[in-house]
């Protein structure tokens, strides 16, 4: 099931911005914050979800990252702190409600076994429900 957001993510509070545009945010966050693709995200360590935004469909979804991209850092900022003032992580606690809705949202995301980090596990090829 398609569910397209804009999102943002940041590197602390204050810190290093970026926009992008999804259908599937837990596990496209789920890539950045594993460094799964080399990157901005993973080359500035833009891990942390600040702020995100649902739609009905792509297209509106991708003009509006756009529209957002083109911005001024302030304009960015206050965006994010107009609903999360503390630049709280959000995507715990979007993770523990996917699990207590028995929601399988993350491919390829086991839990790392000793020896084996999450960019071994990613490249495993198994989809599973972390529920």
């Amino acid at each position: 099931m398609k569910h397209p957001c804009v999102y943002m993510l940041a590197s602390d509070h204050h810190g290093t911005l970026y926009v992008g545009v999804t259908s599937n945010l837990l596990t496209r966050v789920w890539h950045h914050r594993n460094d799964v693709t080399e990157g901005f995200t993973r080359k500035y360590g833009v891990h942390d979800l600040v702020w995100f935004e649902s739609h009905e469909s792509m297209a509106p979804a991708i003009q509006r990252e756009k529209a957002i991209k083109a911005w001024r850092r302030e304009w960015k900022i206050q965006l994010i702190e107009e609903r999360n003032p503390r630049w709280l992580d959000l995507y715990p606690t979007l993770l523990q409600q996917a699990r207590k809705h028995c929601i399988a949202v993350l491919p390829n995301a086991r839990r790392a076994e000793p020896g084996r980090g999450a960019k071994s596990n990613a490249k495993a090829g198994s989809q599973r429900s972390l529920a």
